[in-house]
């Protein structure tokens, strides 16, 4: 199975110039993918074989890196990060290519986008899968002042904090620019309101491991959305969860469901 990354293009908007992959059929469905926090397109949707698994059942798999992140631009203003500025860098992408609407699947921060993209261009999203992100985009997913912290630490001996050893662990892995993914930790954690999230009312699936501790439960959010199902990815974190056969099963059925194809 080949999994490197296909070739990135590029486009500008509000004065950074950001990276993303198009590939499968140009004639499928199109697939917006929204990779997470300190991760990229590649190293979410490539490497666990999302691209694959999408593009073999005949959708057009548009990935984006989010600013901050993989190829794109990485700004170290922190006020540069907030979800819908996001948000709309993921419909200003849906513009550059002229494609008027798109199942939008995002994991973990990318489910958050996902959302803020659903109700600030609600006639661009034909659907919202949220990986990794239950009822935590509500009730919040704990304190993340210590992520910031530990990124922006000397080395990674010199962090003590478990879920920032992680994260520094991730973010030196992928080689990422750690003071922009500080910048961006600081302010992409924008809360939804019940009331916000009830408004979301296109198709959506939730989907968090059972062993995720970060996401939030999926069922209390599904229970707020007037079309939602949540799925438990059985035995799985919160970083083992995204490539998930469960998961990728259970994305392509509701698809199905919904007329995706």
């Amino acid at each position: 199975m080949n999994l490197d990354p296909p070739p990135f293009s590029r486009f500008t908007h509000n004065g950074l110039e950001l990276a993303f992959f198009d590939e499968g059929d140009p004639s499928g469905d199109p697939v917006l993918l929204i990779h997470g926090f300190a991760s990229s397109a590649s190293v979410n949707w490539v490497f666990p074989g999302w691209l694959k698994t999408l593009g073999d059942a005949g959708y057009r798999v548009i990935a984006i890196d989010n600013r901050g992140h993989g190829a794109s631009d990485k700004p170290h203003d922190p006020a540069l990060y907030t979800c819908p500025q996001m948000a709309d860098d993921a419909a200003a992408l849906l513009d550059h290519l002229a494609i008027p609407e798109a199942h939008v699947f995002g994991y973990s921060m990318g489910a958050r986008i996902t959302a803020f993209m659903a109700l600030g261009h609600p006639h661009r999203v034909r659907s919202v899968v949220f990986g990794g992100l239950g009822i935590g985009m509500v009730d919040g997913v704990g304190d993340w002042d210590p992520i910031a912290e530990a990124l922006l630490a000397p080395s990674l001996d010199d962090v003590t904090h478990p879920r920032g050893r992680m994260f520094r662990a991730f973010a030196d892995q992928t080689k990422s620019d750690r003071e922009a993914l500080a910048a961006c930790i600081m302010t992409s954690r924008d809360l939804l309101t019940p009331e916000e999230v009830g408004r979301i009312d296109v198709p959506a699936l939730i989907a968090v491991g059972t062993k995720d501790d970060i996401a939030g439960a999926p069922q209390p959010l599904a229970d707020l959305m007037p079309d939602a199902r949540a799925l438990d990815i059985p035995g799985r974190d919160h970083m083992l969860a995204v490539g998930d056969k469960v998961f990728k099963r259970a994305v392509l059925e509701f698809y199905a469901e919904i007329g995706g194809r």
